[in-house]
């Protein structure tokens, strides 16, 4: 079909090559995808695929689970800028480290989903102390199956693959993406269906790790949220509650806060979380479903820029703490075999003043005016 690009199909002769009907279908509509595979050094044979839908662009790694490496309206980049310098290929990320921090190894995107068996702390046996559960899981160091770029008669992009989460006798858990996006749409929708590949019931966990530097984040930069009810993650988070929502600029040696929040939604879920600069004239903003994704994570890290100053919006199934702690609060996806479970989540740019107090608006009727109940130390249920 003309509108559809499979990317198996094209990658023996040349990994660049797109048919000539869809390259004549994505010009037709004002869009592009570039197709690039990286050489040398711990990228070596990581594979991209770069959307430009005229002043805004990402791009997204097939390699790497399918997550948004950066993105860019015009000259200002969302993202931020790793230590790690990135994207990493899995083949060189420990996730069985016995610190079960290997997965930091590979941290360099802008939005990197945790999951699916696991998604927060490392966890290890009680009686053997061996690593059960390594940090934020496996999905993003899993390659993506069945790669499709297609466009609508409409104009509209679409990214699809599936990434497979499977051992043998263990775990056999697949996630179906779509990323979506038009034509001067400032941003792009994802839907992620969690999908139980199994004959027998399962359980699965979802985090959204969506990360923002500067130029969005710097001294003064603020988080607007319709927080319901905030909790510090532990003593170093609750030191800062005072400060929860504000950043100062990068600090030498600054250990990060954390702090758990549950959002208010409108009638059918919807909601909303967004970073604005100091000057309210920029601001990058996440829409999810509380339904979906009812916890929801705010991760400052102000460190040096050298060291990785950046902050994370992090909506997801459940908090970050270990999946054992997790499952006994019931904040765990439980799947029958067959079974699915779908997700939302959208990002969206905000270019001017304009754009942003009518983002805020939004986000203060969720509200209805109703501060946020604020705990100034962790709490049990939250906290593991």
């Amino acid at each position: 079909m003309s509108n559809r690009w499979i990317l198996s199909e094209y990658d023996v002769e040349s990994p660049y090559q797109q048919p000539a009907p869809f390259l004549k279908t994505l010009k037709s509509h004002g869009l592009a995808v570039t197709h690039t595979r990286l050489i040398g050094g711990r990228r070596d044979g990581v594979e991209l695929l770069t959307v430009n839908n005229g002043d805004f662009s990402f791009t997204t790694i097939p390699t790497r689970g399918m997550g948004i490496h950066q993105a860019k309206h015009g000259d200002t980049r969302l993202g931020w800028t790793s230590p790690i310098e990135g994207p990493v290929h899995p083949r060189f990320v420990p996730l069985a480290d016995s610190s079960g921090l290997g997965w930091l190894d590979g941290m360099d995107e802008l939005i990197v989903r945790c999951g699916l068996e696991s998604n927060g702390a490392p966890e290890f046996d009680a009686e053997t102390n061996r690593l059960k559960y390594p940090l934020h899981g496996r999905i993003a160091n899993q390659p993506t199956e069945d790669v499709v770029v297609e466009v609508s008669e409409e104009g509209e992009l679409c990214l699809s693959g599936e990434v497979r989460e499977t051992r043998f006798l263990c775990y056999n858990v697949a996630l179906k993406t779509e990323i979506r996006t038009k034509a001067g749409e400032n941003g792009f929708r994802i839907r992620d269906s969690i999908v139980n590949r199994s004959a027998q019931a399962t359980t699965a966990q979802m985090l959204y790790h969506i990360n923002l530097g500067t130029p969005i984040l710097g001294a003064g930069a603020s988080v607007v949220c319709p927080a319901m009810e905030i909790c510090p993650r532990d003593e170093r988070a609750a030191s800062g509650i005072a400060d929860w929502s504000t950043y100062p600029g990068p600090i030498d040696g600054y250990q990060e806060q954390v702090y758990y929040m549950q959002l208010a939604g409108d009638e059918n879920g919807q909601t909303c979380a967004l970073l604005k600069n100091a000057a309210g004239d920029q601001g990058v903003s996440v829409h999810f479903n509380v339904k979906q994704l009812p916890c929801f994570s705010l991760w400052k890290n102000t460190a040096a820029e050298q060291d990785g100053y950046v902050t994370g919006l992090e909506p997801a199934t459940n908090f970050p703490n270990t999946r054992s702690f997790e499952g006994k609060q019931d904040r765990i996806v439980k799947l029958a075999p067959g079974a699915s479970y779908d997700i939302d989540l959208a990002l969206q740019f905000h270019p001017d003043a304009a754009s942003v107090a009518a983002v805020e608006k939004s986000i203060a009727a969720l509200t209805q005016g109703t501060d946020a109940k604020v705990h100034r130390i962790p709490q049990a249920g939250w906290c593991g």
